[in-house]
């Protein structure tokens, strides 16, 4: 948190954007040992989407950089959420000038595609994605039975 503004609106967003991210991520691998046969599997299948995640989370190669055929795997990855709500909620609105000449909240705007008035539906977003981990971890553990006889 360094380099944060001291108010209670960005604590409250920084501190619900981690908690909610932290809650997908356990929910993402309470699912995957859910729809899978042993944790082995899930493993394996839990590293290619962490693998997929990082890579088009927009961290590495911005969302302005990806290829428009590439997109949709940017809008699908959770990780991407999580940093539009962090970078968005935090820096969105600073209006400081760097030394291009552009503030802050044009450069976040231009370079990452961040707008921090869509913040909002971002935690929505986020919200959701948590909540449809568990609930497939849900009906993954009442509908499959990988014991064997």
């Amino acid at each position: 948190m360094l380099g944060f503004e001291w108010t209670a609106a960005k604590f409250f967003w920084y501190i619900f954007f981690i908690y909610f991210t932290l809650l997908y991520f356990t929910f993402y691998g309470m699912m995957t040992v859910a729809v899978t046969p042993n944790h082995n599997i899930a493993a394996v299948f839990s590293t290619f989407f962490y693998g997929l995640w990082n890579l088009f989370s927009g961290f590495i190669i911005p969302v302005t950089r990806i290829p428009v055929w590439w997109k949709w795997c940017y809008y699908t990855c959770p990780i991407s959420w999580t940093l539009y709500g962090l970078l968005g909620s935090q820096f969105g609105d600073i209006e400081e000038k760097l030394e291009t000449g552009e503030t802050v909240a044009q450069f976040i705007k231009s370079y990452f595609e961040y707008d921090h008035d869509f913040v909002g539906c971002v935690a929505l977003i986020i919200v959701g994605l948590a909540f449809l981990f568990g609930s497939i971890f849900a009906l993954s553990i009442k509908s499959f039975n990988f014991q064997k006889r």
